[in-house]
């Protein structure tokens, strides 16, 4: 890209995750500097990065213009979040200084070009969808637990078909939503070509814990689908004994019937 770097030593970055999705097709902006993802110029020297699974990124902007492109994006949000989640990380340009990523400190940058931005937005996106659904199993876990604990101590669940049901739907649609929203171990489309970029995304995604945090929510979502497998079982199999039940008591009405019948013709 043939963008200046921005003139500030240090710069705000912050990820908001607003909706499900974000619709940026047909979406004009001037100072477009990437289309994937959609990035443009905003302010005198901020940007904003959308992503389509719901985060906008917005690097460098006031407080009065982050609150401008939140509301102009109002119209585009598919399934809005209530509240956005949030999450920011400060960087500093440094030309004296290699790119690092010290605990707790700023992001350090030898140079400021918006790729860099770029890869930063991408890390920062992912990081704040994941810890939205990190949440939201974790809130299914404890939905279910009383259900394993029942099993585990009754040999039964206690509660009724209607309660079930509305539980797995709950962990349904966690996991619907969750494993298709954003696949972290992509990298970033701008890294491809540049090496530099490729370390500097390496060590955000380690900072972050990107791949680390993706596989625990895998895991979990797969013990989260066999729960819901468990419980519809669980459904089917009380519904297969009320039909037996009521077999049965109508095999013995017509049995009664039948020999009283019989009685009465004798």
């Amino acid at each position: 890209m043939t963008d200046n770097p921005p003139t500030k030593t240090r710069r705000r970055v912050k990820a908001f995750l607003l909706s499900d999705r974000i619709d940026t097709s047909n979406l004009e902006h001037n100072g477009v500097v990437s289309t994937a993802p959609l990035t443009y110029k905003f302010g005198a020297e901020g940007f904003v990065t959308l992503f389509r699974y719901g985060v906008a990124v917005v690097m460098g902007l006031t407080a009065a213009e982050e609150d401008e492109v939140l509301r102009s994006l109002q119209r585009r949000l598919i399934r809005p979040v209530k509240p956005p989640e949030e999450e920011s990380v400060l960087i500093e340009l440094a030309p004296d200084k290699d790119d690092q990523i010290p605990p707790g400190g700023p992001i350090t940058l030898k140079t400021m070009t918006p790729d860099h931005l770029i890869v930063i937005a991408d890390a920062l996106s992912k990081s704040v969808v994941l810890a939205r659904d990190e949440r939201e199993v974790a809130a299914v876990f404890e939905l279910v637990e009383p259900f394993a604990r029942q099993l585990a101590e009754r040999g039964r669940v206690v509660a009724g078909r209607r309660t079930i049901l509305k539980h797995v739907g709950n962990a349904l649609l966690v996991q619907h939503r969750v494993s298709g929203r954003v696949a972290v171990a992509e990298k970033p489309d701008v890294v491809w070509d540049r090496p530099d970029l490729d370390r500097l995304y390496a060590r955000l995604e380690d900072e972050y814990e990107l791949k680390e945090r993706a596989e625990a929510l895998a895991r979990k979502l797969a013990v989260i689908a066999e729960t819901a497998e468990v419980l519809t079982d669980i459904i089917d199999t009380k519904r297969s004994m009320r039909l037996e039940i009521i077999i049965v008591v109508l095999i013995a009405v017509e049995l009664l019937v039948a020999g009283y019948q019989a009685l009465t013709l004798h």
